[in-house]
């Protein structure tokens, strides 16, 4: 898995590639444990992530919880379909503000 950062404004993107799963969440959970409480906004590209497993959902759900905490906005982005069935079986699609692409979900945090 491979995480790129950039900024646009006041947003963290992070572009999310390769799988998410056991193996690999830890990564994905230090960079939003760092990030998450301390952007305003973070937007998740999915458009490289190929697998999520339950690890990467409780990942996940852990910053969402953080955002909220602190009063930020988490938005995903361009899940592929495999990807998106994961989300709306484990219900997690009505966790999570999801959009079709990068400008949707700027535009949704903004």
């Amino acid at each position: 898995m491979r995480v790129d950062e950039t900024m646009e404004g006041e947003v963290l993107i992070l572009a999310v590639q390769g799988r998410l799963d056991s193996n690999t969440s830890k990564e994905l959970d230090e960079v939003l444990t760092a990030q998450v409480g301390s952007k305003p906004a973070v937007v998740l590209d999915f458009s490289g992530l190929e697998y999520i497993s339950s690890a990467g959902l409780r990942v996940l759900l852990k910053a969402a919880k953080q955002g909220r905490a602190g009063g930020g906005k988490l938005a995903l982005c361009a899940l592929s379909p495999h990807v998106r069935e994961v989300f709306d079986i484990s219900g997690f699609s009505s966790i999570f503000s999801i959009h079709a692409d990068r400008a949707a979900a700027l535009a949704a945090v903004q």
